[in-house]
């Protein structure tokens, strides 16, 4: 299906990923409707970040996932659905396992449950993560690689996907499943190692980190946003979990050296016990075959690493008021 014209909601819109995905559909010519969480500052999170003239042309809407009422009513007369919501911090999980459940699993439960009342959605795309893979049993890694559950975060996820599935099948509902490996980009809080590396590299904190020889696939948000709508308007993915990936790896440690080239410093690191993940929960390694996205969509991963890098820390450059180098951010 084509978004131009449709009205399609988005929850999780204030969130990193969410923002891109609001930003690419009214750029398309979508008609949006952003749900954020409430705050008593009204704050609208990364959504404040995004070009005035797009954002001018979303509809706000307060709200949580976990409320099947706010859920039915954002949705009500929609022509699809985005649902982006969920609490992702890995380290979150392990100290507030119950919250996490009650939102991903709970919060993706009413956004198909009020699919499937309304029974009029063109499509609603579901946000998988690559943690559901854990740590990599074959390389690359394609839809069918195993599930393995190695974070409290990461097992709600696979219930939200496996959720999905049987929606589909269950009741027919156009559910599409996006599984997007490790993003990052312009507008990423310093939960995510990427920003937390450059942020302290930009002000001249010393690199405290944790695993450096972890194996990562990281996709620049900009190809990750445009992998929801490809892939989320693509008939032939519907009923289908597609992977978005940008089919590299790196490690943690060549990207500290990368941001070191970028900003011209020599970056030192210390070991922060405190970002360590517990052995059984570490994702040592993640790679995508996003091969079926490519064959369903027609979408692939466009923007090199260094590029993205380069836009990366030059975003956080100018934006590092939002940034605490010396606090770890969960």
């Amino acid at each position: 299906m084509r978004f131009a014209g449709k009205t399609v909601v988005v929850t999780g819109a204030g969130g990193f990923i969410g923002s891109h995905v609001v930003e690419r559909l009214v750029r398309e010519g979508a008609h949006v409707r952003a749900m954020l969480r409430y705050t008593s500052r009204g704050q609208r999170g990364c959504l404040d970040l995004i070009p005035a003239e797009v954002l001018n042309d979303v509809a706000i809407t307060l709200g949580d996932v976990r409320d099947f009422d706010a859920v039915r009513e954002v949705m009500r007369g929609a022509d699809a659905m985005f649902h982006l919501a969920a609490l992702i911090g890995i380290p979150y999980s392990y100290e507030h396992p119950q919250e996490v459940i009650d939102t991903n699993i709970g919060g993706t439960s009413n956004v198909l449950l009020a699919a499937k009342e309304f029974g009029t959605l063109e499509r609603v795309v579901l946000t998988s993560t690559s943690e559901v893979y854990g740590s990599a049993i074959r390389v690359p890694m394609d839809e069918e690689h195993p599930l393995q559950a190695q974070s409290p975060y990461s097992a709600t996820k696979i219930a939200g996907d496996a959720l999905g599935v049987s929606f589909q099948r269950s009741f027919g509902l156009p559910v599409t499943i996006v599984r997007p490996f490790n993003a990052y980009g312009p507008r990423q809080s310093a939960r995510a190692v990427i920003p937390t590396i450059i942020s302290q590299a930009v002000t001249g904190a010393a690199l405290k980190l944790g695993t450096l020889d972890t194996l990562r696939d990281f996709t620049f948000v900009e190809d990750t946003g445009r992998a929801f709508v490809e892939i989320g308007g693509a008939d032939a993915a519907v009923g289908e979990v597609v992977n978005a990936g940008s089919g590299r790896e790196v490690t943690i440690r060549e990207i500290v050296q990368k941001v070191g080239e970028i900003t011209g410093r020599d970056l030192g690191v210390e070991t922060d016990e405190q970002r360590l993940r517990p052995s059984k929960s570490e994702v040592s390694r993640l790679l995508s075959d996003s091969s079926k996205a490519e064959h369903l969509a027609g979408w692939r991963a466009t923007t090199s690493l260094d590029e993205g890098l380069r836009r990366t820390v030059e975003w956080i450059g100018e934006h590092i008021d939002l940034y605490r180098p010396k606090e770890y951010a969960v």
